[in-house]
């Protein structure tokens, strides 16, 4: 893709936004509407019905309200305005006040320039405007590497990191490691077990509730090198500590080399044994919510239906959650007196609140969807309401091979591993893949189809779609031998092609998919939703691959036309747009963008 960057522009979307607005604000001045209406609901978007028109807004059905008038007069009054733009080639009312905008062939070649002419920056767009936006995904236990379920949630948070940077958000990229807590004792003893196997005694089976894989044997071998058999002379209360803090630090190093081998690192990874190292946080975050009355100590009743696991029947410090939506007030000590996890997360969640996040984003687990709730309750109390938590549930990988479910991990003991996946069928293809489905959907990932090339598989037909602009600007030398090969020459030269020469219905569909683009980039960022990227760079690809084949069939649509450099120049600057759409997408979702395919 080019290098040459430059401001985004107003792309074709928000500038008929913009001239909607106007045509508003012309009633406004007309006394149609009244003076300073609320125009943030209005939005011009793709109609439903392609053959309704380009576009379709909904202005009077929002704005008929506030105006005291039917939304049909408006519409009509709105069309009237609307059909001098210089723009706008024809007008339609529909239903209740729905109106539909077909442009004239301008729009479309001047969204082509736009595309050329902003180069890397197209499709840039700011609604971000600089926030703070903490992005949490992974988080998982450091107690053994990656599997396939960790790798969906590490895609999906790595990509919608990207896609609110692109679109003008300051975003940084957190882990919050589990290091307290039953797990890491259990995690400890298993290393301490390897330890000894590492020492020459003979250990046998794994027993139950210890971690079985062969992933903990380097780091029983590393403590014999460090510690001698010096640890066995030892209680366990004295190299439980040691034994623990090795292991977690051997298995974050193997999680972060799990990541990297999908391109993946963090900006922060937050220890959960800090909150209570030291200063105590979450101690003091929950004196800070009883000084508000947010606290206090009580009785829950016996919860209906299936049982709650975290409920006891005994006087305890409760959390207010029902003041702030949750459907019970939840506790934060266990029996013990220690913090219960949720009290944690609290904590945790100020701490992110406090260093000036105030728009977050949690990534989790599929099992995890019922402790919602609890968490943006908290949330709306440590930040009294300033701070916001969109929790994205992503749900379960079921791995398979030509159909049929994949076995066991012999390294990992009871699970796939990430590394495994990566190994096989390589980062892009899983990075892809995993986010080719909505992220509250099941996804069945096999690992035999993401290895073929034809069109039911996505990532190679959007990659290949790359590669085939590539080929073509390679063979069109023939006929403009004066096409520059560095890609930002390139684009500067086909910045003077006659676009107006591209008629055929099959390239104005694609130059209409190409100027979708950063509109399709603001929705998918403000929903969170980085499946749509994954989804638009599909269609982009076979449209494109359409027209390619199109041209075998019908010679005067081929892409070189042997006789007309100037038809030929034309249709190299759509390859063009085609080409930098698709490095760019697929760039936010941190797959390559091949100029060949082997």
């Amino acid at each position: 893709m080019s290098t040459v960057s430059s401001s985004p522009s107003l792309h074709l979307f928000a500038d008929m936004l913009a001239r909607v607005g106007a045509a508003c604000r012309a009633l406004m001045d007309e006394g149609t509407l009244p003076a300073g209406i609320d125009l943030s609901r209005v939005v011009v978007e793709l109609p439903r019905d392609p053959s309704h028109g380009d576009m379709a807004t909904n202005a009077a059905m929002v704005l008929a309200k506030d105006a005291k008038a039917k939304p049909r007069d408006l519409a009509e009054a709105l069309a009237a305005k609307l059909r001098a733009d210089d723009l706008v080639a024809r007008v339609d009312v529909a239903g209740p006040g729905f109106i539909n905008l077909v442009l004239k062939p301008v729009a479309w070649a001047n969204a082509l320039r736009a595309v050329l002419r902003d180069a890397d920056a197209y499709g840039r767009v700011t609604i971000g405007a600089g926030e703070k936006v903490n992005v949490e995904y992974v988080s998982a236990n450091p107690t053994g590497p990656m599997h396939v379920g960790h790798c969906r949630g590490a895609v999906f948070g790595d990509a919608l990191a990207s896609l609110l940077s692109f679109a003008g958000y300051d975003v940084t990229r957190e882990y919050y490691i589990n290091d307290a807590g039953a797990q890491v004792d259990v995690l400890a003893r298993s290393a301490f077990l390897r330890y000894r196997e590492a020492l020459g005694e003979a250990i046998g089976e794994i027993p139950d509730g210890l971690y079985p894989g062969d992933y903990l044997k380097p780091v029983g071998e590393a403590l014999a090198k460090e510690h001698g058999d010096k640890l066995l002379k030892q209680q366990e209360a004295e190299w439980l500590p040691l034994v623990r803090a090795k292991a977690i630090a051997m298995m974050m190093d193997m999680i972060k080399g799990d990541l990297a081998a999908l391109n993946i690192r963090h900006d922060v990874f937050f220890s959960e044994r800090s909150l209570t190292t030291g200063e105590d946080r979450v101690g003091a975050t929950i004196a800070g919510l009883r000084a508000k009355g947010d606290v206090y100590e009580g009785r829950l009743p016996p919860p209906k239906g299936a049982p709650v696991e975290d409920y006891e029947d005994r006087e305890q410090t409760l959390f207010r959650a029902t003041a702030f939506g949750d459907d019970v007030d939840r506790p934060l000590k266990k029996s013990d007196g220690s913090y219960t996890y949720f009290a944690s997360d609290i904590a945790y969640h100020k701490t992110k609140f406090d260093r000036g996040f105030h728009n977050m984003v949690d990534v989790w687990g599929a099992d995890h969807g019922g402790y919602i709730k609890r968490v943006q309750a908290a949330i709306k109390a440590v930040t009294a309401g300033k701070g916001e938590l969109d929790v994205k549930i992503v749900q379960l990988v079921k791995l398979l091979r030509g159909g049929e479910p994949v076995k066991m991990s012999k390294r990992a003991g009871d699970f796939v591993t990430l590394r495994e996946v990566v190994d096989e069928v390589g980062s892009d293809a899983v990075r892809f893949m995993m986010l080719f489905r909505k992220n509250d959907a099941v996804l069945d990932f096999d690992l035999a189809k993401v290895l073929e090339q034809s069109k039911d598989n996505p990532v190679f037909y959007v990659q290949y779609g790359h590669a085939r602009g590539h080929s073509i600007f390679r063979n069109a030398r023939e006929v403009v031998p004066s096409l520059p090969e560095e890609a930002g020459a390139r684009i500067a030269f086909l910045r003077q092609a006659v676009v107006e020469r591209l008629d055929d219905p099959a390239e104005l569909s694609l130059i209409r998919q190409l100027a979708l683009y950063p509109r399709m980039l603001e929705a998918a960022a403000l929903a969170h939703e980085p499946h749509r990227i994954a989804f638009y760079l599909y269609d982009l690809a076979s449209e494109f691959h359409a027209l390619w084949t199109k041209g075998r069939d019908l010679p005067h649509l081929r892409f070189i036309i042997q006789n007309d450099a100037e038809i030929t120049i034309a249709r190299l600057a759509l390859v063009q747009g085609v080409v930098s759409v698709l490095a760019s997408g697929l760039a936010v979702l941190g797959v390559h963008a091949p100029d060949e395919m082997r």
